[in-house]
């Protein structure tokens, strides 16, 4: 099993849906994200990576901040990666419809 040095989510919002991704970085400095469609996408580089989930809108959750998060419609307090046991059960988290608040 191929090891990753690195992990971090992204997010895209479309209304109240978000969408996640999980881009991991792998050792020899490749790396691959994990899509809502439970594909695995290698790329030859984070950077490159990087580039394609900001090109599909994507950001990256751990620069979001409350500004951020309220421009998408959301308060940052409502969003966390998902987590499950492995990325079969992952799969059917990668994408969350929150209702109306308040």
């Amino acid at each position: 099993m191929t090891t990753h040095v690195n992990e971090s989510w992204w997010l895209a919002t479309l209304g109240r849906t978000v969408v996640w991704a999980r881009l991991r970085e792998r050792e020899a400095g490749t790396a691959e994200v994990f899509d809502a469609d439970g594909n695995t996408l290698p790329y030859d580089s984070v950077d490159t990576a990087r580039a394609a989930l900001m090109d599909a809108e994507f950001v990256e959750f751990d620069g979001l901040d409350a500004e951020d998060a309220q421009a998408r419609g959301f308060l940052l307090a409502e969003l966390a990666p998902p987590r499950a046991r492995d990325d079969v059960a992952l799969r059917a988290l990668m994408v969350q419809t929150f209702t109306r608040s308040g």
